[in-house]
């Protein structure tokens, strides 16, 4: 027998081992991620979603925090993105129309400095 087979052996059975404990006795299990993490036609439902939130709020403070949760980037940036994501999956329309309402609204929106009054 070769002296490189035990380990070659070692080694798979460490694999399979391994490959069986992570997948199917204690899988990772994601709680309580931030909508960054999700696929991109996920990312599209999400912004549209905050869309329609916000057209039956018409709250520009409370739809730029739901999409604040994103990062850094300015809220009309996150909503053009869902914009591009929607046509790419083929949303409806009327949805496309919803976020295109939302992404003008976040064009428009000012935030408010802390203990501060909009002008």
């Amino acid at each position: 027998m070769p002296r490189w087979l035990p380990s070659l052996i070692a080694a798979v059975i460490g694999l399979t081992v391994g490959l069986v404990y992570g997948w199917l006795i204690d899988p990772v299990e994601y709680v309580d991620t931030t909508p960054d993490t999700l696929r991109a036609d996920y990312r599209a439902d999400y912004v549209l979603m905050v869309a329609e939130a916000y057209q039956t709020e018409r709250d520009p403070d409370l739809a730029a925090r739901r999409l604040a949760v994103w990062g850094s980037q300015p809220p009309a940036e996150i909503a053009a993105e869902g914009i591009e994501l929607a046509r790419q999956f083929g949303f409806e329309d009327t949805d496309i129309a919803l976020m295109q309402k939302l992404a003008a609204a976040m064009l428009t929106w000012q935030p408010v400095p802390d203990g501060g009054v909009a002008p």
